[in-house]
């Protein structure tokens, strides 16, 4: 795929209003439709809610060619959307197949390596697994790295809520005790996703975060809400990890309430130029709807930026703010509901 044009590209140079300035009239259309105001060549029917599934389809197409286009950069993707019988329709297919860096968002695939293991009670989520100087991750992300107190110890089920809410880079290592690289691998190909594989490094359980194609990394995750690939206790444990407050807003979930947010299973994965994220957009009984799998390159932009106003991620939340919004009158298949975690703050006591 070629890389897209950019916004200046598309609406012309002089005559194209910024990323994110809105029409006049828009707050009118953002009450209207339940999203937020129009951007420049944008009609409230694009992003209102729709009433069927080829409808939705239509819709979450045009949203995801504008705002790629937007951003610039190479996009590759694989969206559905689901009716009540279960059957994914396939609203964008964008280089599908193509192998790409699969980032930290292959930690679902190391995630559900350790959980397999567990359900067939060769390890159990409350073994003991060290912390030690020597496995910190230095940089990168998680609060290993930060905390200076070793030799120290969590459980399995510790590791895994580090890796799946805060992409904790140190807890791949700790992963890795308990699933070496290898065993990753064999685990997935016997799964059924054989291009969705870590790479081994040096050291038998450590890793680099390898590869996937969009498309196996939906597939992946519709299985697994699906059921077919850990016990119930298990897939439980992972979609609440995904759902939860703390799991990562800076794409798809930024601009969303914080109730709408935990009706959103999400993974991303960044780095250098890369931007990825995958998951599930479930409807209001909690069952699956929309499932995303999206992998974004933009070369030349700012690769220390991780952050909301990144160009790929800011794309990525125009679309998640508007495939939520296409899709919330429509109901997903009830008997692969999940029910979402419960959030509810307090001030201590």
């Amino acid at each position: 795929m070629s890389p897209k044009i950019n916004r200046r590209g598309a609406l012309g140079f002089g005559t194209a209003v910024a990323a994110g300035t809105v029409l006049a009239g828009g707050s009118a259309v953002a009450a209207a439709t339940g999203a937020s105001a129009l951007e420049a060549g944008e009609t409230a029917e694009e992003i209102s809610p729709a009433t069927s599934v080829s409808q939705a389809c239509e819709r979450v197409r045009r949203i995801y060619e504008r705002h790629s286009a937007v951003a610039g950069g190479t996009w590759r993707a694989h969206i559905t959307v689901a009716d009540s019988a279960g059957n994914q329709h396939v609203a964008v297919s964008d280089e599908s197949d193509t192998v790409v860096d699969a980032l930290s968002v292959n930690k679902i695939a190391i995630a559900t390596a350790v959980l397999d293991k567990a359900d067939r009670g060769l390890i159990a989520m409350t073994d003991l697994i060290d912390v030690t100087q020597e496995i910190i991750i230095p940089g990168g992300d998680g609060m290993f790295r930060f905390d200076g107190w070793y030799p120290s110890h969590v459980t399995v089920g510790h590791a895994l809520a580090n890796l799946l809410t805060i992409s904790c880079d140190t807890s791949v290592r700790l992963s890795g005790l308990k699933a070496p690289t290898l065993e990753i691998n064999e685990i997935m190909v016997a799964k059924g996703f054989p291009k969705t594989q870590v790479e081994p490094g040096s050291n038998p359980n450590r890793m680099f975060m390898g590869w996937t194609t969009p498309r196996e990394m939906h597939d992946l995750f519709s299985a697994h809400i699906r059921g077919q690939l850990l016990s119930e206790t298990a897939t439980t444990f992972l979609f609440n990890l995904l759902r939860s407050p703390i799991a990562f807003t800076d794409g798809i979930r930024l601009n969303l309430s914080t109730n709408d947010r935990m009706r959103i299973a999400t993974k991303a994965g960044w780095l250098d130029n890369d931007r990825h994220e995958a998951g599930i957009v479930f409807d209001a009984a909690g069952a699956p709807i929309l499932t995303y799998s999206i992998f974004a390159t933009l070369p030349d932009s700012d690769p220390e930026n991780y952050g909301s106003t990144h160009p790929l991620n800011a794309a990525r939340a125009r679309m998640g703010e508007r495939f939520f919004n296409v899709v919330s009158r429509l109901s997903g298949p009830a008997r692969f509901a999940e029910a979402a975690p419960e959030y509810q703050p307090t001030n201590g006591g």
